[in-house]
């Protein structure tokens, strides 16, 4: 199953796809509130995602886990997603441990990034590795972690080589556009399951990371061979490469 992150505007257009969405309308509010944007009433299904954005302490994590649950039996949503980027903080992993105490009781799935891991949970595993090779990785997480979800992220990185450090510089997908229209051999790496090529820039050699449809379409498929049946990505992030994920549609 593959479920697409949307705003509220976004839902319309994304539901012509054969995905479940991912309703990207709550974050925390004060005082253990849940803050909700906009949502049609006939607003049914997907998962209730959760953002950490400029959220404040929480002085009862217990209060907001069950407002989660209310929310998510009033909506009929499947299951909830834990989009956490900031640093990890005390009271958000208790939030975390107490929907996995939660959620599983209802056979509901629990998605969390992996510094929040807690037993009942399914922990994202990136798929966007720039090292390495991508099905050892999946792999390895889910003998880790035993429930797993593939975090499936638009690949668009560019390193100097050589590059001790390992991490690139996030390309725009116009920056990208501009690249590839100098026309440079591309190349596929079976490793990465990603698109390749290098040019220079001065003096220096780059070495461009990229996906387009295939390489995602693979991605999702080594997923599954690794015991990942599950993926989430973000709707901007895949918007013009759903017609060709999903032909026909």
């Amino acid at each position: 199953m593959l479920y697409l992150a949307v705003s509220p505007r976004e839902a319309q257009d994304a539901a012509r796809y054969p995905c479940r969405l991912a309703y990207a309308a709550y974050r925390m509010g004060p005082e253990n509130s849940l803050l909700r944007q906009s949502l049609p009433l006939s607003t049914q299904g997907g998962l209730l995602l959760l953002s950490d954005r400029e959220a404040p302490p929480l002085p009862d994590p217990e209060a907001l886990a069950a407002a989660l649950e209310r929310e998510c039996l009033r909506r009929g949503f499947l299951g909830a997603v834990l989009d956490f980027e900031t640093s990890p903080r005390e009271d958000l992993r208790a939030l975390a441990r107490s929907l996995g105490d939660r959620f599983p009781r209802r056979r509901w799935p629990l998605y969390l990034p992996e510094n929040y891991a807690v037993p009942g949970g399914t922990v994202l595993l990136n798929s966007a590795v720039s090292g390495g090779d991508l099905g050892q990785y999946l792999r390895e997480g889910k003998q880790r972690w035993h429930q797993a979800a593939l975090d499936l992220q638009r690949l668009r990185m560019d390193f100097p080589l050589p590059c001790p450090s390992g991490e690139g510089t996030p390309l725009s997908a116009d920056e990208l556009d501009t690249l590839l229209r100098k026309e440079p051999a591309v190349f596929f790496s079976q490793a990465l399951c990603a698109r390749y090529f290098t040019y220079r820039k001065g003096s220096e050699t780059r070495f461009v990371l990229f996906d387009d449809a295939t390489t995602l379409r693979r991605k999702l498929q080594i997923a599954r061979e690794s015991g990942l049946p599950d993926a989430l990505c973000v709707y901007p992030e895949v918007q013009d490469l759903l017609p060709r994920l999903f032909p026909g549609k």
